[in-house]
C-alpha cells in the first residue's frame, strides 16, 4: 500500500474523532454506547485498525448523525453508503418543489427537466415542452416519462453520426457503472432497455473508454428541417461534498443550450403550452 492510499483509508479516524468532539463525547463512553473498547475506538482514530461496515453504521447511531453524515463516515472507510430512497412529491419537500419550479422556470427559452437518479422526470419548464413538442411531436412527448429514454428516442436513424453514438455511448457508460457500483435491479433494467435501441453502436464500450466523461456533452436534433447542435448540460441538485451523489433524494436538471447563438428558441414558447410535468 502506497503512502497516498494510507492517507486516504486513514480519512475516517480524523473524521470519528470530529463527530465524537462534536457531541462532546470521551473515547470510553462512545466505546460504552457502541458496545465496544476504548483501545478499538483509539485504533480507529488513529487509523490502526479498519472499521467494519456494521461498526460504523453503530457509531453513527450512537452520535445520533443523519443519512449526510453516515455517509461521509462510510466513504471515509471505503464503503459505498446505501441512502434511503424518499418521495420527491411528500409534504416535506414542498419547499423543494417550489425552488426547483423557480429554477425551471428562470431558465426558459432554454428546455431544462428535473429527473431522479432513474433519468425520471419530475418537472420541466416551458422550453422543454415547446422544443419536444417540435421535435417528438405532442403525443409522443406524452408517453415520455424518462430522460434517458426520451434523449435515446430522438433522430432514430438507420446511419446515425458518429457525435450521436459517442453520446450514446457515454450515456450507457455512466449508467452502467453506477449499476456495477449500486447494484440496483430497477435502473439495470433501464439500462438494459436503453442498451437495444438500433443507434447505440456494439461498441459502446470501447468507444466509451476512449471519450473523456464530462457533464455536459454535445447534442444534435433536427427543428424544422433542419440540424442543429446543442450542449447538453447536467447539475446535480441537493447536498454538497463528497455524498452529493448518493445524498436522497438524488435530483439533477438537464439543460440543452444551442451551440448556434442565433438560434431563437422563445419563438416556440406560448401561454398554451400545457404537459403534466409544467408546473406554471
Amino acid at each position: 500500500m502506497t503512502d497516498k492510499d494510507t492517507n486516504i483509508a486513514s480519512g475516517f479516524g480524523p473524521l470519528l474523532k470530529f463527530w465524537r468532539g462534536v457531541h462532546g463525547l470521551s473515547q470510553e463512553t462512545l466505546a460504552l454506547c457502541a458496545d465496544s473498547s476504548t483501545r478499538h475506538i483509539s485504533c480507529l482514530e488513529n487509523g490502526k485498525s479498519h472499521p467494519s461496515r456494521s461498526m460504523i453504521l453503530k457509531l453513527a447511531e450512537v452520535m445520533k448523525l443523519g443519512d449526510r453524515d453516515s455517509c461521509y463516515l462510510l466513504l471515509a472507510a471505503g464503503y459505498l453508503p446505501t441512502a434511503n430512497t424518499v418521495d420527491f412529491h411528500a409534504a416535506e419537500y414542498k419547499w423543494l418543489r417550489k425552488a426547483m419550479m423557480l429554477s425551471l422556470k428562470a431558465m426558459d427559452p432554454y428546455p431544462a427537466a428535473l429527473m431522479d437518479r432513474y433519468g425520471g422526470l419530475l418537472m420541466v419548464n416551458k422550453a422543454w415542452v415547446a422544443f419536444n413538442q417540435q421535435t417528438l411531436g405532442p403525443e409522443r412527448l406524452a408517453s415520455m416519462g424518462n430522460h434517458f429514454e426520451l434523449l435515446f428516442s430522438h433522430q432514430q436513424s438507420s446511419d446515425a453520426s458518429d457525435l450521436r453514438k459517442n453520446t450514446l455511448s457515454l450515456i450507457l457508460m455512466a449508467m452502467q457503472q453506477e449499476v456495477l457500483l449500486s447494484g440496483d435491479e430497477y435502473f439495470e433494467k433501464i439500462l438494459a432497455n436503453l442498451i437495444k435501441h438500433k443507434d447505440v453502436p456494439k461498441d459502446w464500450k470501447q468507444r466509451a473508454a476512449n471519450l473523456e466523461p464530462q457533464a455536459s456533452f454535445r447534442v444534435q436534433f433536427e427543428i424544422e428541417g433542419k440540424l442543429h447542435h446543442f450542449f447538453n448540460v447536467s447539475q446535480m441538485v441537493g447536498a454538497l461534498g463528497p455524498t452529493s451523489f448518493i445524498s436522497e433524494p438524488r435530483l439533477s436538471i438537464n439543460t440543452l443550450y444551442p451551440v448556434d447563438s442565433e438560434l431563437d428558441l422563445s419563438k416556440y414558447l406560448n401561454e398554451s403550452l400545457a404537459h403534466p410535468l409544467l408546473p406554471y
